[in-house]
């Protein structure tokens, strides 16, 4: 067994081999609390939840380390918009809020839509706002080395500079003179337009609450400087992985990684980035109208369903949106739960599982285990899943019970790997409600059957209207009747 993935600092595909054997330490960039989440937050998270569970599932012990951004420039904006005359709140806003009760509301809601999606909580999970004093210690770090400066204005910023570190742009392999520059704060106080703050000084109006003494000045944290001194803290100057979106490359990471190194921490051994979700092809925007947010989905399919969508893709590759996607997620889900409800009825619910006790599946979990050690490649793994699905649904018809119950063991091991067991408030399809409910649709079939055999029409047309009143849709084959949940 060997996992490997992609790391973007390298932009090849490498052998994961952990810094300490037996453990793997992975940090991904959370959010910035200053709104409700969106779609590409929840394809990320779900993206490195799926990541924990393999380097679990492979025997790893993870630390996982998410922070959350809890002061920001937009989230100041927000608030003192919220005190305007005339201000009219959207959804999801309130009238004269402070910046931090502002953080801290968007905060829960991120937490309540990760809960919702069965994605694992880290081990950690800190708020900037409660690490200053190890930001200034990089700062001052910095400017020992070299590498930062005061601003040359006398506003309180401290810059890192760009070109004191002969390595800036590696990450995503720029030349430094091709960049524009740094719209972080106003360029008069610096060496160099493509410098970036590592240390905002306060600005007349801002809120008192948003300012802390520092040895420049009173101020607040640049936001490259933030993930830097959290993630030094928690998993130290190397660690395994450093995740987050595609669009988090650049500025964010190129600086994250720059300011770092020249700090003398190693820093991260993989950069891992998953891709951006589109609109039918299209780049997401509200100014566009062409927007879907984890709320809507939610509306629209359960849970389990709307994880199973959004972890589809392989990570690294863009996720197209369409008015059918859901749709489609929820067939590939019901074909799962239907096979496990049967499996379930015939055998109940204690299959006492043995991860290496397959049997006959053992081929098909095998692929599934190469596909995810393969730059976690779920594409495949969903198909090696689909067609144990298959397998074991042949297996049960054919009453070879056997082959039926490896297929369960299975079909178990590969959803827990993904985290479909592990959504809120998802019927998962082996529960003894679904079991039940398949008994009895199965004896209203029977009973059908029988009187199709009397040519009794009346009452199994009877029958399959009150199943169809229901909501289970019934379809007579060569192979007899098969029946499934309606979706509206």
């Amino acid at each position: 067994m060997t996992l490997r993935f992609y790391d973007t600092a390298s932009a090849e595909v490498r052998d994961f081999v952990p810094l300490q054997a037996g453990k793997a330490s992975l940090y991904y960039c959370g959010a910035t609390v200053q709104g409700m989440p969106h779609v590409g937050h929840i394809r990320s998270a779900i993206a490195f939840d799926q990541l924990t569970r393999w380097l679990e599932y492979r025997g790893y012990r993870v630390t996982v380390v998410r922070n959350v951004t809890d002061i920001d420039d937009k989230i100041l904006a927000k608030s003192e918009a919220s005190f305007a005359p005339g201000f009219t709140p959207e959804p999801g806003e309130l009238r004269e809020e402070e910046w931090w009760a502002l953080a801290y509301r968007y905060e829960q809601e991120f937490l309540k839509a990760y809960d919702t999606l069965g994605v694992s909580r880290p081990t950690y999970e800190p708020r900037a706002t409660g690490h200053i004093p190890e930001m200034h210690a990089l700062i001052q770090q910095l400017i020992n080395r070299g590498h930062a400066y005061p601003a040359l204005d006398g506003s309180g910023d401290v810059y890192f500079d760009v070109r004191s570190w002969d390595r800036y742009g590696s990450l995503t392999r720029q030349n430094i003179d091709d960049m524009q520059g740094a719209q972080d704060a106003d360029p008069r106080g610096k060496k160099d337009a493509r410098d970036f703050a590592l240390w905002k000084g306060s600005k007349e109006g801002e809120p008192t609450t948003a300012s802390w003494a520092s040895p420049w000045g009173a101020g607040r944290p640049g936001w490259h400087l933030e993930c830097s001194a959290m993630v030094t803290k928690y998993l130290g100057t190397e660690f395994d992985i450093h995740g987050g979106g595609l669009d988090l490359r650049f500025p964010h990471h190129e600086n994250e990684m720059a300011q770092s190194q020249a700090a003398g921490h190693g820093f991260a051994n993989f950069w891992m980035h998953n891709g951006m979700v589109t609109y039918q092809g299209e780049k997401m925007s509200k100014s566009v109208g062409n927007t879907v947010s984890p709320a809507e989905m939610l509306e629209l399919a359960p849970p389990r369903v709307v994880r199973y969508y959004l972890g589809q893709a392989h990570y690294r590759s863009v996720l197209d949106y369409r008015p059918t996607s859901l749709d489609e997620a929820a067939a590939a889900v019901e074909r799962i739960d239907g096979f496990q409800a049967k499996a379930a009825a015939r055998f109940g619910n204690d299959f006492g599982f043995e991860p290496d006790d397959f049997g006959p599946s053992t081929e098909s979990v095998q692929a599934f285990a190469d596909a995810m050690d393969d730059d976690l490649n779920v594409p495949r793994a969903l198909a090696a899943l689909h067609e144990t699905v298959r397998a074991g649904n042949t297996a049960l018809a054919d009453g070879n019970d056997e082959a039926g119950r490896h297929a369960m063991n299975a079909v178990m091991v590969m959803t827990d790997a993904l985290g479909l067991n592990a959504v809120a408030g998802s019927d998962a399809a082996n529960t003894k409600e679904a079991a039940a409910l398949e008994v009895l649709v199965e004896a209203q079939l029977a009973a059908r059957a029988e009187a199709r055999t009397s040519k009794d029409w009346a009452a199994s047309d009877a029958i399959r209207d009150t199943l169809k009143a229901a909501g289970i849709a019934v379809e007579d084959g060569p192979e007899g009747a098969t029946w499934s949940l309606q979706r509206d």
